[in-house]
């Protein structure tokens, strides 16, 4: 009965490590998507949506059985309960994409923003790829991700960047679609959130220690 837990959780954990590899296709599609007004590759994230959403279910299932037949104790318990967690964030930051991708389909074949816009929204969505990457490594390796608290300062930092260029007198962007943009660029700030959030659940099933907050709002 052990080998067959094991075994599980074993799958388990190639199911996060191929979730967090989608993840980061994701946003790097949507980033390409934004910047060249790809149409291709905004299809591509949908798919690539669709593909989390299937496996963060699939992933709740194995758990929900491993809960229900294997009664999990100690790090046992604390290693499933965490990858449904991670799963959960990873699916998040499909969704993420997804309603970024609305954005580039609805603006086609025009840009979604004036040059400057983007340039900034880029910005957000470049870090979102580094972000995502480096806990989709921290999944895979099962390596504790430190929270350097850094994160925080240089999504601030994008998000002002990103307001400078909506609000500029040569913008060329009305109230309405600052909002739009504005909203937009919330979706990459989210993805860099949901992927603190992941490093925080590792650090919780390497250390024990929970994490300090809960997860984002869907």
């Amino acid at each position: 009965m052990r080998t067959q837990f094991t075994l599980e959780l074993v799958e388990l954990s190639n199911d996060l490590t191929l979730m967090s590899r989608l993840a980061h296709d994701a946003t790097e599609r949507i980033t390409e998507a934004v910047a060249g007004a790809d149409l291709a590759a905004t299809y591509e994230v949908f798919a690539l949506d669709e593909r989390l959403q299937q496996m963060f279910a699939a992933c709740e299932s194995r758990t929900m059985a491993l809960l229900a037949l294997q009664a999990p104790v100690a790090r046992d318990l604390r290693h499933v309960v965490t990858a449904i967690q991670i799963a959960g964030e990873l699916s998040r930051i499909g969704r993420r994409t997804e309603t970024a991708g609305q954005y580039v389909y609805r603006a086609h074949p025009r840009p979604v923003a004036p040059a400057p816009v983007v340039t900034a929204l880029v910005a957000l969505g470049e870090l979102a790829i580094d972000r995502v990457g480096r806990v989709g490594a921290a999944v895979a390796t099962g390596r504790l991700v430190a929270d350097d608290g850094t994160d925080g300062d240089t999504v601030a930092a994008l998000c002002a960047r990103l307001h400078t260029a909506l609000t500029a007198p040569d913008a060329g962007v009305d109230t309405s679609d600052a909002i739009d943009l504005a909203l937009l660029g919330s979706q990459f700030q989210r993805c860099v959130e949901h992927a603190a959030r992941i490093a925080r659940l590792i650090r919780f099933l390497d250390t024990g220690i929970p994490p300090a907050t809960g997860s984002l709002p869907d």
